[in-house]
Order: structure tokens, then sequence, then C-alpha cells
């Protein structure tokens, strides 16, 4: 059987959903497995990175709202807002995936780079959340 294909991103109320790590949601093309076990082939113009809550659209108009999975990740705080520039540039230097937050980052779970970070005065913390890391400003999300 021929799977259904995804051709755009919208928002909508779903008619699915499928769960996918921050980085299997940057895409253009992919065969990807439904909880139900059925497949569908997300065939996008170009590669887009997809939000938690987007939606991807069949061609015949139904929706599979996209999860962000939970990842195993670091959190970084810091002493205040300079300091955590300061950790912010550390980690851009090692052109590393984060997610930036007004007292906070988070890093993919890497034991060097938070013993780094905690030498440089960070208090790190392993967690599992979902994971929204910035995208260079050479990559666009295009909906």
């Amino acid at each position: 059987m021929t799977p259904l294909r995804a051709t755009s991103v919208t928002t909508g109320t779903p008619w699915n959903h499928v769960t996918l790590d921050a980085e299997s949601r940057h895409i253009r093309r992919k065969l990807l497995t439904l909880p139900d076990g059925s497949e569908i082939l997300v065939d996008l113009e170009k590669p887009t990175h997809l939000r938690h809550g987007d939606c991807l659209q069949l061609e015949d108009g139904r929706l599979i709202e996209v999860i962000a999975a939970t990842e195993d990740l670091t959190e970084i705080r810091a002493r205040d807002a300079a300091h955590l520039l300061q950790l912010a540039w550390h980690i851009g230097n090692r052109h590393l995936a984060a997610q930036i937050e007004p007292t906070r980052i988070l890093i993919q779970r890497d034991p060097v780079i938070a013993h780094m970070l905690q030498h440089q005065g960070a208090k790190t913390t392993d967690v599992r959340e979902p994971f929204t890391p910035e995208h260079g400003a050479y990559h666009d999300h295009a909906h």
C-alpha cells in the first residue's frame, strides 16, 4: 500500500500525531510511522524545521500533529543574565544546538560539555524534556 503524502505544514485540528525528536523535526523527505502503524511520506518542497504543534497536511486534507519528543538534556543555569550570555557564547563557540530561555539554556546531554560549563561557574542538571533548539540564521522555518 502506498503511504499518504504530506506536502505542506499548517495548523489546525489534527486527525493523528507523530512524535519526533529535535533532529528528526528538521525534515524535507522522510517516511514516518504513526502510532497506529500506518505510514506517511513527508515530501516537502524544501527542508523545514517543524515545531511542536505544527501539523503536516496530507494530500487528502487530514492533519498530522507534530509532537516534540522528550529527550535527555542538560539544563544550564547561571549566576545572572550576563553570566548566562557568557555561557551561551561558550556553547555557540562549539556549534552546539541550544534552546535559549530567559533564565536557562538547554543542550543535548554531553558530560564533557557539562564539565566545561561547570568550570565556567554554571550549575548543570540532567533533565528529560522536549527540546526546541534555536536554528541558524541561514535556516528558515517556512510555512
